[in-house]
């Protein structure tokens, strides 16, 4: 595993020694904006988050980790069409304990309204999912999208339009529903798509849906079909430097046991019916720091009361020493409904991006 690290960044200082451009992906679309992009021109991008837990438990856990360690390669051919890949090489995440292919896609660009793209990505699900990893506002994503948009990264087909100048874009995607690293064992396909419209320049609203079939055998082992079922709304203002993000998520039926939760957080056991929200409130300061504070709640089972749901609120303070180089700082207070546990967590993270 090492050797592997030691060899993608030595990769890396090689592009940059020949002047290579070199930068961090900007959205999370599988489509990134292109417009700077030559023909035959490589661009080496990726950023590394090691970081520090505390977990205030009895007894207490302390450890530091990596949350993700990527590095990747995009361009174009010709000028129509244009490459992405890139590798994961944190053993916290994915559980294969090696570096592998994360994203992998190759994308038809010609008509602004009507990009095709084919390969690994994420789910055109879920505005929080959408937003880069390296540009979170804090550590951790909602427990919400962590939960119920699984798996967050499938192979599939999508097709997309508009950007981040136009007032409305669109994604919508047919995947395998298996997630990464795992061969399809059936012809059925999930369904996921996404919309967004920006009603004003301060206020923008998104849409989403997701319909599949997460365990499916063919042909179906038990004599029936079970489906899933998956929707979500999102709102974000804009006044100034105030940020106000909001998302809820309704999911019901079915669900991949195996598919694990996202960025490598430990799945749930879920029930029929299940939904979630968050509501997170930040403030850009003119001296580089970020105040940020964030309130969810999740509920794996809607249907068993005696459970409970989850409540989290998050209290943060991230740093931008300049544009490469940044330092999150996050406070976890987790409130579980029926039975309390001692699990507050403080959590110290520091990303390079290149």
């Amino acid at each position: 595993m090492k050797n592997k690290i030691l060899l993608l960044f030595v990769l890396v200082f090689i592009f940059q020694a020949n002047n290579m451009f070199s930068q961090g992906c900007e959205t999370g679309d599988p489509t990134t904006d292109n417009d700077s992009l030559n023909p035959k021109k490589i661009i080496i991008f990726g950023y590394i988050q090691p970081e520090y837990n505390y977990t205030f438990s009895e007894p207490a856990v302390s450890t530091f980790a990596f949350r993700r360690a990527r590095v990747g390669v995009r361009g174009k051919v010709f000028q129509d069409f244009s490459y992405y890949l890139m590798l994961e090489a944190s053993p916290f995440i994915g559980g294969v304990g090696s570096a592998y292919l994360m994203d992998a896609f190759i994308a038809w660009e010609k008509y602004n309204w009507a990009r095709i793209a084919i390969g690994s990505f994420k789910q055109p699900f879920s505005r929080e999912l959408q937003t880069a990893c390296h540009a979170l506002t804090t550590i951790d994503r909602s427990i919400v999208v962590d939960q119920l948009v699984s798996p967050q990264r499938d192979y599939g087909l999508m097709l997309l339009g508009g950007n981040k100048y136009t007032r409305f874009t669109y994604m919508a995607a047919l995947m395998n529903g298996r997630g990464l690293n795992v061969k399809d064992n059936n012809n059925k396909k999930d369904i996921v798509a996404r919309g967004s419209y920006r009603i004003a320049d301060f206020i923008s609203i998104g849409a989403s849906f997701r319909f599949g079939y997460p365990n499916y055998d063919e042909p179906p082992s038990d004599g029936f079909v079970t489906t899933r079922t998956t929707v979500g709304g999102d709102i974000l203002l804009r006044f100034n430097n105030l940020h106000i993000q909001g998302e809820y998520i309704y999911d019901e039926g079915d669900y991949n046991r195996a598919a694990g939760g996202g960025c490598g957080s430990e799945p749930m056991l879920l029930g029929e019916r299940r939904d979630g929200a968050y509501g997170m409130i930040w403030y850009d300061t003119k001296i580089n720091l970020q105040p940020v504070f964030k309130y969810e709640y999740f509920d794996q089972d809607l249907d068993i009361k005696e459970i409970g749901y989850t409540e989290r609120m998050t209290i943060g303070l991230n740093y931008f020493y300049n544009e490469h180089v940044r330092i999150q700082l996050n406070y976890q207070a987790n409130i579980e409904t029926f039975i309390n546990i001692d699990n507050d967590k403080f959590l110290a993270q520091i990303q390079y991006k290149f």
